[in-house]
């Protein structure tokens, strides 16, 4: 089961998610000071085309009232974030500020990439979001940035084509997943799948493994023991990979032709659901944006539940994971105390309106869960949407995904592994054990055994 860090750390976020609700309910050059003092700062992130034009916006006020200051911002696909921070983090015209993912900051920290808030900075931080939140941005007792979102999973499914199978409610349970995936399934002439029951997500390493764990945890188990030692061996890993198998070749209502993932995380998976070729899918509440542009009026049909519980389970248990906004610590010091500031204001109200800040905004503009606390309260009404509000709920039972070094590689290990048995390269016996050695290989270099 889950250690009682992890459980703490649920608890807090729960809470603080829960009280708010109920309570209000290529990057320009970074260059050091010109003689008249001017800074120029760069922010990178890998939010799409409408969030970065609302980011715009807030950097044009910013810059009103701040006039010494100059700052644009760049944008990559996720897959190309991690591999940008790495290689331009060094170069003269590299980022001031960049969006992590918290699976990298203990590398990225260890490496010198990130620089630790200064300490006015980590007093603001700590003042305005939940303490677990706050351990998100942690690394050797001091803080790397400001929190920007919390996301976690759930299972996504469409009622119009539950209505059509004569499915009254979606399934709690695994074998209710199963049945009710085949009386989704249609087929054409030559036996091919045209509408999948149940869709799974891959040639993506957090697509593919947080849904894969998120139904782990639900059958009572969990990724890494209180060592760091992977558990890809267990009852649970096994039973999940196993039946992940028998959707795709015994009960043939898994399709991973209609399953691949693009650099930005979107792509035919998506597009699949989105048309209403795949009744479910397991997928995280920020895509909530990206099916309604797809979707249309349609988007009305999309219902949110709880991940099915395994027969070992004792109830569902979502994974969640949070980003946070950092400062490259190769930038000269007047770009640092800049960029420091520029993330203090536009994460507090008074870059925003109605209460949110503008960072707020922007997340929610996006589907995404913001963390600040005052932002959580200020969009009370958003997250308390029939597609938000059974991500707000899960996160009380939810747990985090381990953030340990070497986080990134080990996801795209587990990847590895789930993908094999998906692509009929492995069996899952075969496959767990040796994504166990891989995993166990890899970890033993940080925690030595």
């Amino acid at each position: 089961m889950v250690n009682k860090a992890q459980r703490a750390t649920v608890s807090l976020l729960a809470a603080a998610m829960g009280t708010a609700v109920l309570a209000g309910c290529g990057a320009a050059p970074n260059s050091t000071p010109s003689a008249s003092g001017k800074v120029s700062i760069s922010y990178l992130t890998l939010w799409p085309a409408p969030q970065v034009a609302m980011f715009q916006q807030a950097i044009n006020k910013y810059e009103k009232s701040h006039p010494n200051v100059s700052i644009t911002v760049r944008s990559v696909p996720f897959g190309n974030l991690l591999s940008t921070i790495t290689t331009d983090s060094l170069s003269s015209n590299g980022p001031t500020m960049f969006d992590i993912y918290d699976l990298w900051l203990p590398s990225l920290a260890k490496d010198g990439i990130v620089a630790p808030a200064p300490g006015s900075y980590a007093a603001d931080i700590s003042s305005h979001y939940a303490s677990n939140i706050v351990s998100s941005t942690d690394y050797s007792g001091k803080s790397y940035g400001y929190p920007n979102e919390v996301d976690d999973y759930a299972l996504n499914y469409n009622k119009a084509l539950f209505r059509a199978a004569g499915i009254s409610s979606p399934p709690s349970t695994w074998p209710q997943l199963i049945a009710d995936a085949r009386a989704l399934t249609k087929y054409n002439a030559s036996g091919q799948i045209v509408q999948q029951g149940f869709g799974v997500i891959t040639s993506w390493n957090s697509g593919v493994v947080h849904p894969w764990l998120a139904m782990v945890q639900s059958d009572g188990g969990q990724l890494l023991n209180k060592q760091h030692q992977p558990l890809l061996t267990s009852h649970a890993a096994e039973a999940v990979t196993n039946l992940y198998s028998q959707l795709i070749n015994q009960y043939k209502v898994t399709s991973t032709a209609m399953s691949i993932a693009n650099a930005s995380t979107t792509g035919p998976y998506l597009d699949n659901f989105a048309t209403g070729k795949t009744g479910m899918i397991i997928m995280a509440d920020w895509w909530e944006s990206a099916l309604e542009s797809s979707m249309g009026s349609n988007f009305s049909n999309v219902g949110v539940a709880p991940i099915p519980v395994g027969p070992n389970g004792t109830g569902s248990h979502t994974v969640y994971y949070s980003w946070v906004s950092t400062v490259n610590a190769h930038a000269s010091t007047a770009q640092q105390q800049a960029a420091w500031a520029f993330l203090r204001w536009v994460n507090s109200p008074a870059s925003g309106s109605n209460g949110s800040s503008a960072m707020g905004n922007i997340l929610s503009s996006e589907g995404i869960m913001p963390s600040r606390t005052s932002d959580i309260a200020a969009h009370q009404a958003q997250l308390n949407t029939p597609f938000m509000k059974p991500y707000v709920q899960a996160l009380k039972t939810a747990y985090p995904f381990p953030v340990v070094f070497g986080g990134d590689q080990l996801t795209t290990d587990i990847q590895n592994t789930i993908e094999s048995v998906e692509y009929g390269q492995s069996s899952p016996s075969a496959a767990l054990n040796q994504g166990q050695q891989t995993v166990s290989q890899l970890l033993s270099q940080y925690y030595g055994h």
